[in-house]
């Protein structure tokens, strides 16, 4: 019973990220954070991200999927994109599943600088599986039995569909990005009540890939401070750290933080992540993992991979935006 106390608590105390699950290795996938990156290198792109989170304390894990395909239309100065968010949690089969379809449009504001608005539109279903509850009306006192059904109008309701809405806004020369990100702007209703009312809170990332000059021994090595902050209700979220480049392959080490802590017993930094990525025809290949440094026990590490396609094949290095 502890332990299913312990999960729970632990599931509804990160909320924001079931919601918006949050991946170590988004400046390498950078469509998984900011849609203004469909068609931005104007070719036809593919990915996966795959990440892994085990409780081995507790017998529990997340899983978190998101799969992207983009193209760009020249006579429309447009890319288009479409992807798939797929979250899952073991222990109560919670799960979420997001279908999104995104436009960003190419602005260039002077010969180094472009700006790329996008908007984004999703349709979600939230799922949660209470067969592992047990409810008042399924407890027969007087026959001392337990019934296998139950009339409870949460198990009833047990999902939600919404529309959502986002828009993200980025700028970018050969060597920097940045850009910012909101999500659920329509403020959805994801209760699983019928008759109930729970606006999903509004999701902000600022984030950014800025190439530094050090360590540039040819055209083919690069450093990069690259960041991101995220903040949904109260909960936040602020990754940072360098990516070196040099030519196929690239390393990174990130550290995750929560600056803004709610409560005595937060953690500053939370994890430390290396990342490693390697690009071969056409392909880029990553996978990280992230070294947990909280005092919540039962944490195995977080396993991540990725895996991108540029269908023209004309980008083999990691880093560079140019395009």
């Amino acid at each position: 019973m502890k332990r299913i106390i312990l999960i729970l608590a632990i599931i509804f105390s990160v909320k924001s990220y079931s919601q918006d699950p949050a991946f170590t290795q988004s400046f390498m996938v950078p469509e998984s954070i900011n849609p203004s990156f469909s068609g931005f290198y104007e070719t036809t792109k593919a990915g996966l991200l795959y990440k892994n989170q085990q409780w081995s304390g507790f017998d529990f894990n997340l899983n978190s999927q998101y799969l992207y395909f983009d193209d760009w239309y020249p006579d429309l100065n447009s890319g288009v994109g479409i992807s798939l968010m797929n979250h899952q949690e073991t222990f109560t089969n919670y799960s979420l599943k997001q279908l999104n379809l995104s436009w960003a449009y190419k602005v260039q504001i002077n010969y180094e600088w472009d700006f790329r608005p996008s908007v984004t539109f999703g349709f979600a279903t939230k799922d949660f599986g209470f067969d592992n509850l047990l409810f008042e009306d399924q407890i027969n006192i007087f026959q001392n039995i337990i019934n296998s059904n139950t009339f409870d109008p949460i198990v009833l309701g047990e999902n939600a569909r919404y529309v959502d809405i986002g828009a993200s806004f980025l700028f970018n020369n050969d060597n920097h990005w940045i850009g910012i990100t909101l999500r659920h702007l329509n403020r959805p209703n994801v209760s699983m009540v019928s008759q109930g009312d729970i606006p999903l809170d509004i999701f902000i990332s600022v984030h950014a890939s800025l190439e530094l000059p050090i360590l540039q021994y040819n055209s083919d090595s690069s450093v990069y401070f690259i960041t991101n902050f995220m903040k949904q209700a109260k909960y936040d979220r602020f990754d940072l750290g360098f990516q070196y480049v040099f030519d196929r392959f690239s390393f990174a080490l990130t550290a995750t933080t929560n600056p803004i802590q709610t409560e005595n017993e937060s953690h500053l930094v939370t994890s430390i992540n290396p990342i490693i990525g390697m690009a071969w025809e056409g392909f880029k290949f990553g996978y990280s993992y992230d070294f947990n440094l909280s005092k919540i026990g039962g944490d195995g590490g977080i396993s991540e991979f990725s895996i991108t396609y540029d269908f023209l094949n004309n980008k083999d290095c990691f880093g560079c935006p140019e395009y």
